[in-house]
């Protein structure tokens, strides 16, 4: 099984204080592109969110984990994480890209559902692993503890276009 190049501390550095240094961001604009065109296994997606500043249209490449037939997306990085911070003032409307874009209506879960989430998470996202502070293996407990740390939001079917902050008037 082939290996991946760096470290988990060095993994842990590109992502200092919730931000991608510029060797992070080199990787999530080619994963962007990739996850994007639907190259890879139906979990790693690209998500589209409009800047909650800009309102210009920022794409993060992501993997999803599922359960129980449903799909949510977890910020490895924690609360406050751009995209996270984006989805949150966008009120959850994005577009997903695999392939073709598929818009979305992400529901944020409440921390004391979390836990199986994150769980199933670690399994299943490998580049995690380094940056939750808990052992795919671990007991259910320990994603417990860790659970307001971590948000984590359900994919739904749209329920209204996503819409730029310019044209809600912020």
């Amino acid at each position: 099984m082939a290996r991946w190049p760096y470290a988990d501390d060095e993994l842990r550095a590109m992502y200092t204080g919730g931000r991608g240094n510029s060797t992070a961001r080199r990787f999530a604009r080619f994963w962007a592109v990739v996850q994007g065109a639907g190259l890879l296994p139906r979990r790693w997606v690209t998500l589209e969110v409009p800047g909650r500043r800009t309102g210009r249209i920022t794409r993060f490449p992501l993997g999803m984990a599922d359960r129980d037939g449903v799909w949510y997306l977890v910020s490895m990085l924690g609360n406050d994480c751009n995209w996270v911070r984006n989805v949150r003032a966008a009120d959850g409307r994005v577009t997903i890209r695999r392939g073709r874009a598929r818009p979305r209506q992400l529901v944020e879960v409440p921390v004391e559902e979390r836990a199986p989430i994150l769980k199933r998470y670690l399994q299943k996202v490998p580049g995690a692993r380094p940056h939750l502070p808990v052992d795919r293996g671990a007991p259910l407990t320990a994603f417990e503890a860790i659970a307001a740390r971590y948000p984590v939001f359900r994919v739904e079917a749209a329920t209204a276009p996503a819409r730029t902050l310019r044209e809600k008037g912020e």
